[in-house]
């Protein structure tokens, strides 16, 4: 159980000391960087899975949700469960099975499939010799509805030795037509694909003196694998993910959460392993500690949420991972049935935010429901946060300590420097450290953009201390530089900062915003309702949403963090066309050009009739 407050968040065996240390550069830039240094860390991923199939061959390591009328789910278990002595014994059999397929050197294995056992499996044994591999995300085939230029040009671009999925009824579509040679692999259906490899023949495998000498050879700079980025602010690259990137980001946080090394985390997660967050920080977070994963087959979607509510009334996590949408939509549960929320609060030790801003009525009324089912006064609900990307493995700043709001995304954990250069009215905040990628695989050009001068990558976030004469007070997330737009008057508006604030002052109405005004002379936003909205009376709506912006006119803060109009879209953001990722955030930049239409509405005249002013 959590320790009372001073014991717990004034322990610097539980949590690292808050401290910072400032160097400043001239002219307003200045670099911050922890005072501690970072400790040696493992050669490779796959040093923790060895330790924990010796240390703890029987702890479970990671299960799945069972499939319907499976032995396992017939015997009256949910899960599928892996030890960590089962988990290295498969590991070590696909890694063999890999080495006799003779696969091209160079090339990756691709995975198109969602989380799960299989996945996990064949990531970490092309880990284990020296195969780099690349997760995909689900959604470029599953929702490509027969058009797959997308996921066709990422595979062209990947040049894949294997390619994975976990049926061949969804994905052999996908690569029918692929531009590619490679090798198919399919956990079900594998015989209705000429030339594809049932994964369990993978398995069957038995493992040789070749995958123990093929391990030996991996080093810290080894290609771990690749991610693509979002794409949120242009087209996705490649991103590359070495061994030292993803071993020294896991020390970095075991150095800043000290109470790992004695407490083993339980997570259940969704988020996708196609993605930073839930693929580098959380999996190899239970790798490093030997703790235990319950992958969910949830999401944040409607329908979907329902999954992960039926998975906390029997898992019971000591760590929350996730992103502001899936704590919303877990909200109206966690209201209504107290018993499920005194489930999923009981053992939590941390919850955790990441991937956008926590709007800040989320936060209050995830305490207001804490509040209802443990004593938060000697026994506090831990709301944290962290701060990185694709690039960074992801991690680089830590809120260690009890926060009272969202908004600061922690300090520089050991290893990290952060370069804060004026820009465009903020501080643009650059990285450097063994977490840092070393380029884009293929992209010479954007990999000498990425890194100023003395070597430190260029993230395009914002931030600025909370204190400006206490480095310690921590950094608060300022927006990304490339979002942010001038108004024809000249003035900046920061668009990150001003769609937290607008969703907030519309909650619960509204689950996302997407900011306007771009070389106009106001600010609009186009508002997604939240699915409960869309269904209350279009008048009733239409009042409250004006009421809210007439609040925020009210506050006096200028042109720049005031939206003098605001359109109701009568759909939610779009998956499929890249409106929404999986993990929940909204891309700005794609949704205004999708919705042109909606925001030259916004600033016609005579006004559209859908419009609300303020």
């Amino acid at each position: 159980m959590v320790d009372a407050v001073p014991r717990f968040f004034d322990d610097p065996s539980q949590l690292a000391p808050r401290r910072a240390a400032r160097e400043d550069l001239g002219g307003g830039a200045f670099v911050l960087r922890s005072p501690e240094p970072l400790r040696p860390h493992a050669r490779c991923v796959g040093e923790w899975l060895e330790h924990w199939a010796e240390t703890t061959p029987q702890a479970l390591a990671f299960a799945e949700p069972a499939p319907a009328g499976s032995a396992t789910s017939a015997s009256g278990d949910a899960w599928t469960r892996l030890t960590w002595q089962a988990l290295r014994q498969r590991v070590g059999a696909v890694a063999q099975g890999l080495l006799d397929l003779s696969l091209p050197a160079g090339k990756p294995v691709v995975v198109l499939s969602d989380n799960s056992l299989d996945h996990l499996v064949l990531e970490l044994a092309c880990m284990h010799v020296g195969r780099a591999m690349c997760p995909v995300t689900s959604g470029y085939s599953r929702l490509a509805q027969g058009d797959f230029t997308r996921i066709h040009g990422i595979l062209e671009t990947l040049e894949p030795a294997l390619v994975y999925a976990h049926d061949a009824a969804t994905y052999a579509p996908v690569l029918a037509k692929a531009p590619i040679d490679a090798r198919t692999v399919f956990t079900h259906g594998a015989d209705s694909v000429p030339g594809a490899l049932p994964f369990s023949a993978l398995l069957a495998t038995r493992e040789t003196p070749a995958v123990a000498a093929a391990f030996a050879a991996i080093g810290p700079d080894t290609h771990a694998k690749y991610l693509l980025t979002s794409g949120s602010t242009g087209h996705p690259k490649v991103v590359v993910n070495t061994q030292r990137m993803l071993t020294a980001n896991q020390q970095m946080i075991a150095q800043t959460l000290r109470f790992l090394d004695r407490e083993k985390p339980v997570l259940l997660d969704w988020l996708p392993w196609s993605h930073t967050f839930g693929g580098n920080h959380n999996t190899f977070l239970v790798l490093r500690t030997g703790g235990t994963m319950y992958i969910d087959d949830g999401r944040p979607l409607p329908g979907l949420i329902d999954k992960t509510l039926a998975h906390l009334r029997e898992v019971q996590p000591t760590l929350h991972f996730n992103v502001p949408k899936g704590y919303d939509m877990m909200l109206p549960a966690l209201e209504a049935d107290l018993e499920l929320a005194r489930r999923f609060f009981g053992k939590l030790r941390m919850v955790f935010y990441a991937g956008a801003g926590m709007p800040q009525a989320t936060w209050q009324r995830l305490e207001a429901v804490a509040a209802k089912v443990r004593d938060v006064q000697t026994d506090p609900v831990w709301f944290t946060t962290s701060w990185g990307s694709t690039e960074t493995a992801p991690a680089n700043t830590f809120a260690h300590w009890k926060l009272d709001r969202a908004g600061v995304i922690g300090l520089p954990m050991p290893g990290c420097e952060i370069k804060f250069v004026p820009n465009g009215g903020k501080l643009e905040m650059r990285l450097r450290g063994p977490n840092i990628f070393p380029g884009y695989r293929g992209n010479e050009a954007a990999t000498r953009d990425a890194f100023d001068e003395e070597g430190y990558y260029r993230i395009g976030d914002a931030g600025y201390l909370q204190d400006e004469n206490d480095p310690a007070s921590g950094i608060v997330f300022n927006g990304r530089v490339a979002e942010d737009f001038k108004l024809t008057s000249g003035t900046w508006v920061s668009v990150g900062t001003l769609r937290l604030h607008l969703v907030t002052a519309l909650a619960p109405l509204a689950q996302d915003a997407v900011i306007t005004g771009h070389d106009r002379h106001e600010i609009g936003a186009l508002i997604f309702l939240t699915e409960a909205a869309r269904k209350l009376p279009a008048d009733e709506v239409r009042t409250q949403v004006q009421a809210a912006l007439r609040r925020i006119k009210a506050e006096g803060a200028g042109s720049a963090h005031t939206p003098a109009h605001v359109l109701l879209l009568p759909d939610a953001p779009s998956m499929a066309a890249g409106e929404i990722t999986d993990k929940g955030y909204i891309n700005q930049r794609l949704t205004l050009q999708r919705r042109a239409a909606e925001v030259e509405a916004l600033y016609a005249r005579p006004a559209d009739a859908r419009v609300i002013t303020a």
